[in-house]
């Protein structure tokens, strides 16, 4: 089985690719001069870093190679993972089952536009938690679009999950509904509810996030305890404005960031993180189920800077 170092360092193969090949003095061997300090900002840039983390780290490495003219491309890498540490310093999120539950399944509402992997992650998440010996329940309230319904079902069955669904077009707070009470009879920890994918401009399908918040707390006055936005790594810093509507609507709790595995701009994590002040729960790094990982910051910063897994 793979360290969580190694799904980290794998998972973002692209990213730490693009930076060699832009700044090929980073990971090698040689001393840094002014062409390869340039190449490296522009490789940060591309990778989606932003002007604020970009400009941190080349301040830190030309600092450091003022006094040292020696300074070579591993020890200028380890300055910039140190930035990075700094920068992301409290980005973790953690799930913790609240103390004072009462016997109440405790939900965790996904949120974000079609395409960024949500009913996937829905999945993987439940499997997540029940690897880890907790309970849970999975409610397809995505009854928008005609595929997510069987999507779901197709993940679950494979998961061996317990699934509540109903059919395209069914009101999707009745079925948030129907699964929580499911959950809470059959003594259930969580109740994970999948929602349509929708714009900031689509009002209808707002105020259905809505009234699926409403429903819910007639049960359970702080349901849901969590609501993660799910959104494409691949988008880069565009997905920040994406985030910050969500956040105005619905009240976002945390982030989950996916798809890392397929681009090069794995720096957006970065600038999302300090722009929104989000915890990050997850990462997408692949495909199954175990590919999907809670964020640590420790592995994301050695796999981005190719530095090697911590002795810690």
């Amino acid at each position: 089985m793979l360290s969580l170092f190694k799904k980290f360092r794998d998972g973002l193969t692209r990213t730490t690719r693009g930076l060699a090949e832009h700044a090929q003095a980073l990971f090698g061997g040689r001393a840094l001069d002014a062409s390869s300090l340039e190449a490296l900002e522009e490789a940060l840039y591309t990778a989606d870093f932003g002007v604020a983390t970009t400009t941190e780290i080349l301040d830190e490495i030309k600092r450091a190679h003022a006094k040292e003219k020696g300074l070579r491309g591993q020890q200028a890498a380890a300055i910039g993972a140190e930035v990075l540490r700094r920068a992301l310093a409290g980005s973790e999120g953690r799930l913790e089952r609240a103390a004072a539950a009462g016997g109440r399944p405790e939900v965790i509402c996904l949120i974000g536009v079609n395409g960024s992997g949500k009913t996937t992650t829905a999945a993987k998440i439940g499997w997540m938690l029940t690897q880890d010996g907790r309970s849970v329940t999975v409610a397809a309230c995505d009854t928008f679009r005609a595929a997510a319904i069987e999507q779901l079902r197709t993940w679950t069955d494979r998961l061996k999950l317990e699934l509540v669904a109903s059919h395209t077009g069914a009101d999707a707070a009745a079925v948030a509904y129907d699964a929580w009470e499911a959950a809470r009879a059959r003594g259930r920890d969580y109740v994970i509810v999948d929602t349509a994918g929708r714009l900031h401009t689509k009002d209808n399908l707002m105020e259905e996030l809505a009234k699926i918040r409403r429903v819910l707390q007639k049960h359970d006055p702080a349901a849901p305890r969590h609501s993660w936005l799910v959104i494409d790594g691949s988008l880069g810093s565009n997905s920040i404005e994406q985030a910050r509507v969500f956040h105005q609507s619905f009240g976002v709790t945390g982030l989950i960031v996916t798809k890392l595995d397929g681009t090069s701009r794995g720096g957006a994590v970065v600038g999302i993180w300090r722009e929104l002040r989000l915890p990050i729960y997850f990462v997408g790094l692949g495909e199954t189920a175990e590919d999907l990982q809670p964020f640590s910051v420790d592995n994301y910063v050695r796999a981005v800077f190719g530095l090697g897994e911590s002795a810690a």
